[in-house]
């Protein structure tokens, strides 16, 4: 029953209050989420912006198009620095997720370090190997290209 761990890193040449407007607001969440995920917000009152205690359902179809509950808790937020959401039902047996921003020249450097374990004990570290992580991987590619098609490319190198 192994736990995993992702990292992710983008940067964004964009202002720190619009990058913190975008992945603070849930319903965003859909916008950078794969279409065969078939996510969907089951919330009913959704605020504008996120708060720690939060709770946010969702549907979810992450294998064989199954559609599945997964209801995270936004258990710690720092204005314009980072926010954690963890799981209290879903497919993982944990995940935690952090969300970091820190501001960089030209932008914002946007972090995120998931961890998680997967179900099933040790079928499920099969399972992450043959296909779990990958889709992970999946997910956060698609990620990082919607957020690149929303505040645009980072330059690849910047004059001085």
């Amino acid at each position: 029953m192994g736990h995993y761990q992702l990292f992710s890193e983008q940067k964004i040449p964009a202002s720190l209050d619009e990058v913190w407007d975008f992945i603070s607001t849930p319903q965003n969440l859909k916008e950078i989420t794969p279409d065969h995920m078939g996510f969907d917000i089951t919330s009913k009152a959704m605020p504008e912006k996120m708060h720690p205690g939060m709770i946010i359902s969702y549907k979810v179809s992450p294998m064989l198009g199954i559609k599945m509950t997964w209801v995270t808790e936004i258990t710690q937020v720092k204005e314009k620095a980072f926010f954690v959401d963890e799981q209290r039902i879903g497919p993982y047996a944990m995940w935690h997720h952090q969300h970091h921003l820190e501001p960089i020249a030209g932008g914002v450097l946007m972090k995120d370090i998931v961890t998680y374990q997967p179900p099933m004990g040790p079928l499920g570290d099969i399972a992450n190997a043959l296909f779990i992580r990958k889709q992970l991987d999946t997910i956060f590619a698609y990620r990082f290209k919607a957020v690149e098609e929303k505040f645009g490319k980072f330059p690849s190198h910047t004059s001085a």
